[in-house]
């Protein structure tokens, strides 16, 4: 269990220095967070790109929308299974498989020929990033020393991924004004090729022993699951909320993991043991993050309708307006490792989730006719600092109060609830916008749609702090001993 350093100024003058790891393992650290960034890029960033797929590869409106989908679906769906391999069978080799299936499958799909190419490409995709992610925070976490060192690697990994998905609008607009559509895919080869290179170079390999073996059952489960309940949730873009073509899925998904947690609690070596829930720090993490997750999402994606749709920003002028978004997210996280030695995880989660809550509801009173100081720059820096500030400490508590045994389950849980939560909350504050707009599209009903939408998320995020405040472990638990339990 990570402890939180205490000075005590009765027997000493000053507090010793702050131990930094050495160069290589800053290092690992790279290598990692290079891969959590392509992986949470490649969620948004062929978002521009998709007219430019359409006009080329001849694709239908609803076959576009999958282009985003089932990528997503692929990478929730798979991301637990991914978090247990790298446990079993390396963190290092799940890293590099996962990276190297996604590389190729980015080289399948630029130069795709036919819209059925760039599907199945995107889905591959999917499916190496599900690999590939959990094993990111795993090896951060076991190549840094607990303690503060390891706060500010986690805090790095957790920067880079909120980059990432705020990056996308920016580096999707520049490859297809400068390049071609296919660019925001094969960007990924050579970045890819860099990556692996490091990874051979300078990872190590880690896993758990004893020669477990992959609990089967519970993976098939799990994985159906929550691709099922994926699919349900991106449905609700085409379908609404209470088409069968939702509920369906959204019913079987539910289904199939309370399938998951029966087989688990009766299996001799589950994929997924239970008693990882009695620790209070990661089930309050998870439950927390996915919360989070659902307004963060949301925050960009409306962000950019509202730049494009009612300012009229052509898509290189968005990306460029989300830039210093993008910074203060980073700045977020980084701040947040020295505050958590003086403050502890809870209070700092719960400030950092309040001024992001502050940010959303400084947003949501946008004006068509608003300018971009007051209604993009300052509320976006303010929501995304808060969200950064709040999710470091929610990564730390989920992945350093777990056996070492377990690593990379904790790492796939919490790459679980924020990727779910984006999906869910993404779907749910689009339903509130388009209930909104009423079908209207005049600059005026688009704002007062993306308005409601960051009014809900203001009110998600104040009742995620309530959360915070009453189940995150505070300061006294932290130093008080073993993990929590109930």
């Amino acid at each position: 269990m990570t402890r939180m350093p205490r000075t005590d100024t009765a027997s000493q003058t000053s507090a010793p220095p702050i131990p930094t790891p050495p160069p290589r393992l800053w290092l690992v650290v790279l290598v990692a967070c290079a891969g959590a960034f392509l992986v949470v890029l490649d969620v948004s960033v062929v978002n521009v790109a998709l007219p430019s797929m359409r006009e080329a590869l001849g694709m239908t409106a609803p076959g576009l929308q999958w282009v985003v989908n089932v990528y997503s679906i692929a990478f929730a769906g798979f991301m637990l299974l991914g978090g247990r391999a790298a446990d079993l069978f390396g963190r290092k080799r799940m890293f590099v498989v996962g990276l190297s299936l996604f590389t190729l499958a980015s080289v399948a799909g630029g130069l795709a020929q036919e819209g059925w190419h760039l599907l199945a490409a995107r889905a591959v995709q999917g499916l190496g990033a599900a690999a590939l992610a959990p094993a990111t925070l795993t090896l951060v976490t076991a190549a840094v020393p607990a303690g503060p060192a390891r706060t500010r690697a986690v805090g790095t990994w957790t920067a880079v991924g909120a980059a990432g998905g705020a990056a996308g609008g920016f580096v999707g607009g520049v490859l297809v004004d400068l390049l071609s559509w296919r660019w925001v895919l094969l960007i990924n080869v050579p970045i890819g090729a860099l990556v692996l290179a490091g990874a051979f170079w300078w990872l190590s390999e880690s896993r758990v022993e004893g020669g477990r073996r992959l609990d089967l059952p519970g993976a098939v489960l799990v994985t159906a699951g929550l691709a099922t309940l994926a699919y349900g949730i991106v449905q609700t873009e085409e379908a609404g909320w209470t088409s069968a073509g939702t509920v369906l899925p959204l019913l079987a998904g539910a289904l199939l993991l309370a399938a998951f947690v029966l087989v688990e609690s009766r299996a001799a070596q589950p994929l997924m043991p239970l008693r990882i829930f009695r620790t209070r720090a990661v089930s309050a993490a998870n439950v927390t993050m996915l919360l989070c997750g659902s307004t963060s999402f949301g925050m960009w994606f409306f962000m950019t309708l509202y730049a494009q749709n009612v300012l009229g920003y052509e898509p290189l002028e968005a990306g460029l307006a989300l830039v210093p978004s993008s910074a203060s997210v980073i700045i977020g996280s980084k701040l947040a490792p020295r505050l958590l030695p003086r403050l502890g995880a809870r209070p700092v989660a719960v400030l950092g989730v309040l001024v992001a809550a502050c940010g959303f509801v400084w947003q949501s009173t946008m004006t068509a006719d608003g300018s971009y100081l007051t209604e993009i720059l300052l509320p976006g820096v303010l929501m995304m600092s808060g969200i950064g500030l709040g999710s470091t400490p929610l990564a730390v508590l989920a992945t350093t109060r777990v056996p070492t045994a377990d690593a990379g389950l904790a790492s796939g849980l919490i790459n679980t609830s924020r990727t779910m939560g984006g999906a869910l909350g993404l779907a749910t504050l689009s339903t509130v916008a388009a209930t909104v707009t009423s079908g209207a599209t005049t600059p005026e009903a688009l704002t007062a749609g993306y308005a409601a939408a960051f009014r809900v998320a203001a009110c998600v995020l104040v009742a995620t702090a309530a959360v915070m405040a009453v189940w995150l472990p505070g300061e006294r638990e932290k130093r008080g001993g073993g993990a929590e339990e109930g």
